[in-house]
């Protein structure tokens, strides 16, 4: 992707260190919460790994291809989950928008995209302002509830670092943001 550097880094920091909550996530009891950790996972590490500045390391020129080759078949267990719910579309959304990525990098002489074109290509501006909605919306439920922080306090045992669904929600709006910063740079 392009950038700067320091703000490369941090954003394969904050995608590696997502995509290994997600895997803490993925020893949960919940088949469905196992499932969807998975995804996250691959989605998490996988931005990290495009996320590298192209000054520190210039991938291979069969790295792109095999990124939309793994996202696209990423999307495939979306596609069909998203039959159950809104949350599995996200899935599906991000895993196009991994793969749209991929291709454009590919395609693009030396990861010059965007030069002699007027403008955010059309596609790139949909995705931007899906993943900024998706942002503020996932900001707007980790705001915490005054009567849930009561009723919490007496509440029974510890919940596991891989069940507590604040982590998963902050992990999520992570991860969005994450998807707004490389569209930005593509």
């Amino acid at each position: 992707m392009h950038g700067p550097a320091s703000s490369g880094w941090l954003l394969v920091a904050l995608c590696a260190v997502t995509g290994a909550y997600c895997l803490v996530r993925m020893r949960s009891g919940a088949g469905e919460q196992r499932s969807a950790a998975g995804g996250e996972a691959l989605m998490g590490f996988g931005m990290a790994a495009m996320a590298v500045p192209a000054a520190v390391f210039t991938p291979p020129p069969w790295a792109w291809p095999a990124y939309a080759v793994v996202f696209g078949a990423a999307a495939l267990p979306a596609l069909w989950a998203a039959r159950a719910g809104a949350h599995h579309l996200h899935h599906l959304v991000g895993a196009g928008a991994m793969v749209y990525m991929s291709v454009v990098m590919a395609g693009a002489p030396g990861h010059a995209h965007g030069q002699g074109e007027s403008g955010v290509p059309l596609l790139t501006g949909a995705l931007l302002l899906y993943f900024a909605g998706y942002v503020l919306l996932a900001g707007v439920r980790l705001v915490p509830v005054p009567a849930m922080a009561g009723s919490r306090a007496g509440g029974g045992g510890a919940a596991g670092w891989g069940d507590r669904p604040e982590l998963a929600r902050a992990c999520r709006l992570s991860m969005g943001i994450a998807m707004v910063a490389m569209l930005l740079t593509l």
